[in-house]
């Protein structure tokens, strides 16, 4: 069964007057490519192609919409147990999309961030994901944050080396490890927890995706395959976000963290 189409989904989004309308950062697990070919009566690698528009989709949304920080969840550490030519056309399509939309997200003023293990990476994935940080390094209206190869307990078990050659070395008392000094040597040290974190495909589980920072997001999972995802989609996962009410484990609601 085909999901509905965005607009059947949810009402549009509308900002609330006087406050934060939108949160500073968005997360997505693009989740449902294949799916969405199956049941078309087409390839997987045409699903993966029309994410990649969808993608494209999102990410002019997203900065249009004051989003600060957009994440995407594009291949994961365990995506290597994919077959073989799956795994040669996500990474062809990794290269092209680099290679023809760099130029594009760059002058549109998006940074672009990596996040990941990127040991083992073929030398010219490597160098592509190192052009695209190095080229937007100074643009300031949205980053894009690429988690490719990534998986949280690895980003996890990254950050407690981190720790533990610190204390090794004598810098770190062990007394003195806490939530927020592990919380520095994670991958985003740099950037905001995600506010929301968004699910496609109607499959509702965090998939091994951003544990530790997810500890207060509000959580949309949302019926429709990823390649379907486009701007109301989006506007309809803010929308209900701005229904929740955040307190963080206390009394007092707060948004637009």
């Amino acid at each position: 069964m085909v999901p509905r189409s965005t607009s059947e989904v949810a009402p549009t989004f509308t900002p609330a007057a006087g406050d934060n309308p939108v949160p500073r950062h968005v997360a997505i697990i693009m989740d449902g490519n294949g799916r969405w070919a199956s049941a078309r009566g087409l390839p997987r690698a045409e699903g993966h192609r029309r994410g990649v528009e969808a993608l494209r989709r999102t990410v002019r949304a997203a900065g249009e919409l004051g989003i600060e920080v957009l994440t995407i969840f594009s291949f994961s550490a365990e995506n290597w147990s994919r077959p073989a030519a799956e795994i040669t056309e996500l990474m062809g399509l990794l290269r092209r999309f680099i290679r023809n939309d760099l130029a594009e997200l760059h002058g549109a003023g998006v940074r672009v961030r990596v996040i990941g293990e990127r040991n083992g990476l073929d030398p010219d994935i490597r160098r592509l994901l190192e052009e695209a940080e190095e080229l937007t390094r100074d643009n300031a209206r949205i980053t894009l944050v690429v988690a490719f190869n990534y998986g949280a307990r690895q980003e996890i078990a990254r950050a407690a080396r981190r720790v533990a050659e610190a204390v090794a070395r004598g810098e770190i008392a062990p007394e003195a490890i806490t939530a927020e000094l592990i919380a520095t040597k994670l991958d985003l040290a740099d950037l905001p927890d995600p506010d929301l974190i968004i699910r496609t495909s109607g499959e509702q589980r965090l998939s091994n995706f951003l544990l530790w920072q997810a500890a207060y997001s509000e959580l949309v999972f949302v019926p429709i395959f990823w390649p379907d995802f486009d701007r109301v989609a989006l506007e309809n996962a803010l929308a209900e976000y701005r229904r929740r009410e955040r307190r963080f484990g206390g009394l007092v609601a707060r948004t637009g963290s």
